[in-house]
């Protein structure tokens, strides 16, 4: 559920505002900002500063987009994309606790700036505003089916969140997988499912979901690669490494391993160790595991070009910018690992 590494920003706008002059995006933002507590509230001065910078609002764009290409109304559609583009900022506010991530869109994160029982506040409170915003949508649209909707993929999201502490051991590439589609794809599937039930459009649900599925697990692969490399924006280079964060790049590395290296390298990343971080970095680098994974994430990138020809027409303008934004950060991470 991390932020997308890249600058989505016109990309967002292009999705919304279709061949309109006028900015929708702007609706979903105000409608937000004024439904936040005061400042002198409660929870207030968190909430305004966290919001003070909105993000890309890309999963905004994408519901705005769709309910305009399939006719439903202004109130569903604000309402729902407000309901996706909380929540998702609920999941930032809580995982950066999970992780430690001092900043958030170049400012201190709520836990680094308010403390870490404010951020978990805020982020419920978030979590109780979306569900209200989704309720809204579901009276404008006439399907309460709507917030049944969001607890799903909800849940769908806090069980991939979940599955990075439950793990016993370092995951596997298929329990990487799991980890990675179900905390990046749920809140990209739900704007465009949301719309479609609204539409009585289920026929697209399946295509949309398996190319999200795809489009979310090349891009984490992407800033894996990043990540390792040190190029990902992160405080400490291959800051995964460090919190022993799942990435795909260190599970390649695990599986080139053989024998007693092999096993060296398990123990040092269940003992929590920091002192050995420098030395296997440095072994990771000089290994073939970078190389490996850059094929694997171009073969997940052109699953996800095959998969993006199964979505119907009417969608297609919302496709091919996320295919851009997708093959952008897909050739960063391969330009960075070829210097």
């Amino acid at each position: 559920m991390d932020d997308l590494a890249f600058n989505a920003v016109q990309a967002a706008r292009r999705i919304s505002a279709g061949s309109d002059n006028t900015d929708p995006l702007s609706s979903v933002r105000t409608l937000i900002l004024n439904s936040l507590p005061a400042a002198d509230e409660p929870l207030g001065q968190a909430a305004h500063h966290h919001f003070m910078d909105p993000g890309k609002m890309l999963r905004a764009g994408l519901a705005l987009s769709t309910g305009k290409a399939f006719g439903i109304s202004t109130g569903a559609s604000v309402n729902w994309a407000a309901a996706i583009e909380v929540l998702h900022n609920a999941s930032l506010i809580h995982d950066d606790i999970s992780d430690g991530d001092s900043v958030r869109r170049d400012r201190p994160s709520i836990w680094a700036a308010f403390g870490r029982d404010t951020a978990l506040a805020l982020g419920d409170w978030l979590i109780a505003l979306s569900f209200e915003f989704a309720a809204k949508a579901a009276i404008a649209g006439n399907n309460p089916a709507l917030v049944a909707n969001l607890s799903h993929h909800m849940k769908d999201t806090t069980t991939g969140q979940a599955m990075e502490f439950e793990t016993t051991g370092y995951p596997d590439w298929s329990c990487y997988r799991q980890i990675i589609r179900g905390k990046t794809a749920p809140l990209f599937i739900a704007p465009v499912e949301g719309m479609a039930l609204l539409a009585g459009r289920q026929d697209i649900v399946e295509p949309i979901t398996q190319y999200f599925n795809a489009v979310g697990t090349a891009y984490q692969v992407a800033n894996d690669i990043l990540n390792i490399l040190g190029t990902d924006g992160a405080i400490n280079p291959a800051s995964d490494l460090v919190r022993r964060a799942p990435n795909g790049v260190i599970v390649t590395y695990r599986n080139l391993l053989v024998g007693k290296e092999a096993k060296e390298f398990d123990t040092w990343l269940l003992s929590g160790d920091q002192s050995a971080v420098a030395k296997w970095h440095h072994r990771l680098l000089q290994s073939s595991a970078i190389k490996v994974t850059t094929e694997l994430m171009n073969g997940i990138l052109r699953d996800a070009e095959n998969k993006a020809t199964c979505v119907p027409d009417e969608l297609s303008h919302i496709v091919r910018p996320i295919q851009k934004l997708l093959t952008s950060i897909c050739a960063l991470s391969l330009e960075h690992a070829a210097e």
